[in-house]
């Protein structure tokens, strides 16, 4: 089996100067940096529209794409937007995104140029090609028609019909940049490894149009919502609040809504992680009234049936189960039946169990192995903030004897490819010996989160020639 390594970085954490990285000239710049370090895979976040807080995990649509990642000079250079336009979006800060201007300003400037098109054939054939996102566009007019409520509020029931042409011509721009910026780094020899939410939000177009097909009481309203129980990490559990499927009504017509969503991300990308696999084999149930996740019960989820039908739309394409916290002997039963490599995680390999899955000895081929997360701290925080026996050990177990411990993350990265793992997967902040201020997401935490960047700057300071030979060291490239 072909070893290979990439790098996660969400796109929104791309260098660039209008507030919030996109698919402009810093995406293939990116993709040029992969090929030259001799990495195989980049690896990107949920592309869904983001929620308040900037979280793509909670979004409009399960099928439609975040209208920021736009890149504005390739509208200037079409002549959709002005000058003047273009000089006001620039961005005031190039280390966090802009979230609060963005959400204020950006999408009025998209329909501005949008009522600029003057041939409309391509975005309404776009609309008839892809039917999700056309019904998020006719949601996203429905909702500012209802004063930007939540469906199960709205009163009003026919949209603006310009202003469904113009969300049209956000998602018909939103595909048509990336699908440019996936053959680029096609040609380079990247692939890139995309992420499946396993929920959608309550407000939202998924559930507005198929409403039959999630757990809702006669108002619309989730009756029972999702979450994981109390653990080593959180005390009261997680409570995300996400309406759960009701996959009995599901599994009737072949899961065919999962089946429509995987086509249509392994259209945007070259493989996928199914984000917490472990609702597959049994999910956490919680009442809506619950005021913590501790109030909720396993119940169980669609298993092989399900995993079945997503691998007929799949074919030979990549897979991977996020299965870390409390798994079961019958989730990894699942994932060996359906041949998904799962997580291994170096931040959870010192927990004090000898026999961890996640210490680089015990890594299975069959495996995706990373120093972090987007979840979890950056590599230099996780290591400063461990005791001094645990940070002893952990560099002891990646051979570095020097002084300055400080010094000792090549070495952790050096441990983890030259595992028996068949891909690994470095956070950009870990090549780059961030610290904790680098993180990008704290889970349990609503705010403060989704808006670290790199600059252009800090991105010059990667050697991708030194990157390479570790690759190549490691029978990577």
């Amino acid at each position: 089996m072909k070893r290979e390594s990439g790098v996660l970085m969400h796109v929104s954490t791309l260098w660039g100067d209008f507030g919030i990285g996109s698919f402009g000239k810093e995406a293939r710049a990116f993709v040029d940096f992969l090929a030259t370090a001799g990495y195989s895979w980049w690896q990107v976040l949920p592309f869904s529209m983001p929620d308040e807080y900037g979280s793509p995990y909670k979004s409009y649509s399960a099928f439609a794409g975040n209208p920021y990642f736009i890149d504005l000079p390739t509208l200037w250079r079409e002549g959709l937007i002005t000058d003047a336009e273009l000089a006001h979006a620039r961005q005031r800060c190039d280390h966090t995104s802009e979230l609060a201007r963005l959400r204020e300003e950006r999408i009025p400037l998209l329909l501005r140029a949008a009522a600029r098109v003057k041939d409309t054939a391509p975005i309404l054939a776009f609309l008839e090609e892809k039917p999700e996102v056309a019904q998020l566009c006719r949601y996203m007019a429905l909702r500012h028609a209802n004063g930007d409520t939540p469906w199960q509020e709205w009163t009003v029931t026919e949209p603006d019909e310009a202003l469904v042409l113009g969300w049209a011509f956000i998602q018909y721009t939103f595909f048509r940049q990336w699908t440019s910026v996936k053959q680029y780094a096609n040609e380079r020899g990247i692939r890139i490894l995309g992420d499946i939410p396993i929920y959608v939000a309550s407000d939202s177009a998924d559930v507005w149009a198929s409403p039959h097909l999630f757990d809702l009481n006669a108002k619309g309203y989730p009756r029972r919502v999702s979450g994981v129980p109390p653990d080593y990490f959180a005390e009261d559990g997680q409570l995300w609040g996400n309406p759960l499927y009701r996959w009995d009504v599901m599994k009737r017509d072949g899961y065919a809504w999962w089946q429509k969503r995987l086509s249509l991300m392994l259209e945007l990308f070259d493989g996928v992680r199914i984000d917490h696999f472990r609702a597959i084999e049994h999910y956490w149930s919680v009442p809506a009234s619950a005021r913590t996740a501790r109030e909720g019960k396993w119940v169980k989820g669609p298993g092989a049936p399900f995993l079945r039908a997503m691998k007929e739309v799949a074919g030979d394409k990549l897979l991977i189960a996020e299965d870390l916290g409390d798994i079961t002997p019958a989730v990894h039963r699942l994932m060996k039946q359906a041949g998904l490599p799962g997580m291994r995680v170096f931040q959870f390999a010192f927990l004090g169990d000898p026999s961890s899955p996640h210490l680089p000895h015990n890594y299975p081929e069959n495996c995706v192995a990373y120093t972090g997360t987007h979840d979890n701290n950056t590599l230099l925080g996780y290591i400063w903030e461990q005791d001094s026996a645990t940070r002893k050990k952990i560099l002891a177990y990646c051979q570095y004897t020097g002084e300055n411990w400080d010094g000792g993350y090549d070495n952790i990265i050096r441990t983890v490819l030259a595992s028996h793992a068949r891909l690994t997967v470095f956070p950009i902040q870990d090549l780059l010996h961030y610290g904790c201020d680098c993180r990008l997401n704290t889970p349990g935490k609503a705010e403060g989160n989704w808006t670290w960047r790199l600059t252009a700057r800090q991105m010059q300071e990667l050697d991708p020639h030194r990157l390479r030979r570790d690759n190549e060291l490691y029978g990577r490239v």
